[in-house]
């Protein structure tokens, strides 16, 4: 299907670019600095607005509400963006937001993933591939969501979290600390409460790095020394690309603390 159908209610503002078979459903508003890409579908009742660019074979559901201003009493009109890549499915009632100047101006989500009913995803946050948020879970600003992480219904992500690849976070659970990638997070006050064992042998990860990884976890939890310097010390000694990627994560720059086994 390469041709573009727009619906006669639809309102597509000069200077809009649709992609080949872009389909645009009734009383769709897609504002004048929108780039949709090839085949991506807009139900009915959607508004794409801003600095917006949508990937290609993305479907955006009715009354969702994609590229508007940051709800942040910062943003003072500043121009600012939001990026979406190819083959997403954005179900009805998401708010994706475009980025501030203090947050870098972009907002950036990427390929193929799962926004359920209700999610939110704010100012400046940065989803990686492959991301799953469940019906209504809310990212705040600036936050970090690396690939195949999945969020539960109704939890909240706090502002300037890092969640690592991988990881997952229960329903119900308020996230205020970086999750280390593949970790399993629950609980109203999420606490880091093993790994994501299901996910990892859904992805086909072998038996050697599953292993490897339950030997690292047990080394955060109590090994000698501070949460860093034991993160520090199996990124030197590991043979595992999986249990060096959580390494890397720890260690690296945050702006949060960090959920340790056990703790939230």
């Amino acid at each position: 299907m390469s041709e573009t159908h727009i619906h006669p209610s639809a309102y597509v503002e000069p200077g809009a670019q649709l992609g080949a078979g872009c389909q645009i459903g009734p009383f769709c508003h897609v504002g004048p600095d929108v780039r949709l890409g090839e085949r991506v579908t807009l139900r009915s009742h959607v508004v794409v607005t801003g600095d917006t660019e949508v990937g290609d074979d993305t479907v955006i559901f009715p009354f969702a509400s994609i590229g508007e201003v940051p709800q942040d009493l910062k943003f003072k009109g500043e121009h600012t963006a939001l990026r979406i890549g190819a083959r997403n499915r954005i179900r009805e009632h998401v708010t994706m937001n475009t980025g501030t100047e203090g947050g870098g101006g972009v907002t950036s989500v990427g390929d193929d993933g799962l926004f359920m009913a209700g999610c939110h995803v704010a100012h400046d946050v940065q989803i990686g591939n492959q991301v799953i948020l469940v019906n209504n879970a809310a990212l705040a600003g600036h936050c970090i969501i690396e690939d195949e992480v999945i969020i539960g219904g109704l939890s909240g992500v706090h502002q300037f979290v890092r969640i690592g690849r991988g990881a997952i976070i229960g329903a119900v659970t308020m996230v205020t600390h970086d999750v280390m990638p593949y970790g399993l997070v629950q609980g109203p006050r999420g606490y880091l409460d093993g790994l994501n064992l299901v996910g990892l042998k859904r992805r086909g990860v072998g038996r050697a790095d599953i292993t490897a990884l339950r030997a690292a976890y047990q080394m955060l939890a109590q090994g000698e020394g501070a949460f860093q310097d034991r993160a520090r010390r199996l990124g030197e000694e590991t043979e595992s690309d999986y249990v060096r990627r959580i390494a890397d994560f720890i260690t690296a720059e945050s702006d949060r603390s960090y959920l340790t086994p056990g703790q939230g």
